[in-house]
């Protein structure tokens, strides 16, 4: 009796290895690469909507940040927006000087007072405004009451949509030589304080102004990276034994830590950038000895004395090192274990 075989499998039936192609269909698989993932114009077509919802972004990005970069050719020319050539008028008119321009910057000792204000503000908003929001968070977060987390936020937060002359206006009223804390203290026989134009202080008042006005954008960053914490593990710490400020210690603060490295990296690579309309507008109330910051230094000088040149030289000496320091951040970042703005 004669017995018909019948493939167990479909490799038995195709020693080659591919599958049959079902009818109206391609033959042959689907191509990926040595890893197993799919294909370059395969992800293509799986995630082109998405793609094309990204291209405008992408295009303000390519107009306003990258595109601009090409100006910083004038940091190595005597530029002179008025110069033309046969009638048309052209940033390759300007005679080029080299690094002239950054060896006068080197040599002005206002460009290294406005360096050492940079620093001496990006350290105090460092310790002073950056745990702020944290602590804040770690307050409103322990509030059992949803509603009176929710008004809290929302009062702490109000402050970040008010424009800066808004919030030097309210600072003015309350700290100024006529403001509520001189008025005060004439009443009871004491002289009146001027904070608002004393230099010594000046720093420590920008600071104040950081916080009262920013620190609710942080909060809200920090109470969703809470949100994201078990309760679980609070429970579980309960149970050991641990109390509210050691479960703090070992439960939501090691939740919040990559959070905190990655708004760390960002703030430190923001670091030559303290606020330029905030400090713009005080700046003649203390003097530039006092307020004069990098941005101010290049506004003062590319627009006010039309040295277009020797600002730029300044603008791009301020990006170079920004560039370094977000690279170190992230590399500390990294030795601490966390991802940082990128991974290793």
């Amino acid at each position: 009796m004669s017995h018909s075989t019948v493939p167990r499998s479909r490799a038995e039936a195709d020693p080659s290895g591919t599958t049959p192609a079902a009818p109206g269909t391609a033959a042959g698989p689907a191509r990926k690469d040595p890893r197993g993932k799919p294909g370059l114009r395969a992800r293509f077509r799986r995630d082109r909507l998405l793609l094309l919802m990204t291209l405008p972004a992408l295009a303000l990005v390519l107009v306003f940040n990258y595109i601009p970069i090409l100006g910083n050719i004038v940091a190595f020319q005597d530029y002179d927006p008025y110069i033309s050539d046969n009638g048309v008028v052209s940033i390759l008119n300007s005679p080029f000087v080299g690094l002239e321009n950054f060896r006068r910057i080197f040599e002005d000792s206002a460009f290294w007072s406005a360096v050492q204000n940079t620093f001496v503000l990006f350290a105090l908003q460092l310790v002073l405004y950056f745990p702020i929001p944290i602590l804040l968070a770690l307050l409103i977060n322990s509030v059992v009451r949803p509603r009176v987390r929710a008004v809290a936020q929302a009062v702490l937060y109000l402050p970040h949509f008010f424009s800066w002359v808004l919030v030097i206006a309210v600072f003015q009223q309350l700290l100024g030589g006529a403001g509520l804390l001189s008025q005060l203290l004439r009443q009871h026989g004491y002289d009146g304080l001027d904070i608002m134009t004393d230099p010594g202080t000046f720093k420590f008042l920008v600071t104040a102004q950081s916080v009262w006005k920013d620190a609710g954008w942080g909060i809200i960053v920090f109470l969703a990276a809470l949100s994201s914490v078990s309760p679980d593990l609070y429970e579980a710490a309960a149970m050991d034994g641990a109390g509210r400020w050691r479960r703090i210690w070992h439960v939501t603060l090691p939740a919040l830590r990559p959070v905190i490295a990655l708004l760390l990296v960002l703030r430190v690579g923001d670091a030559l950038t303290v606020g330029f309309e905030q400090i713009l507008l005080q700046r003649d109330a203390v003097g530039p000895g006092a307020s004069e910051v990098l941005d101010t230094f290049v506004w003062w000088n590319g627009v006010r004395n039309q040295d277009f040149g020797y600002a730029a030289a300044a603008g791009l000496i301020k990006g170079v090192v920004s560039i370094g320091l977000v690279l170190a951040a992230n590399k500390v970042a990294h030795l601490m274990g966390e991802q940082g703005v990128y991974k290793k």
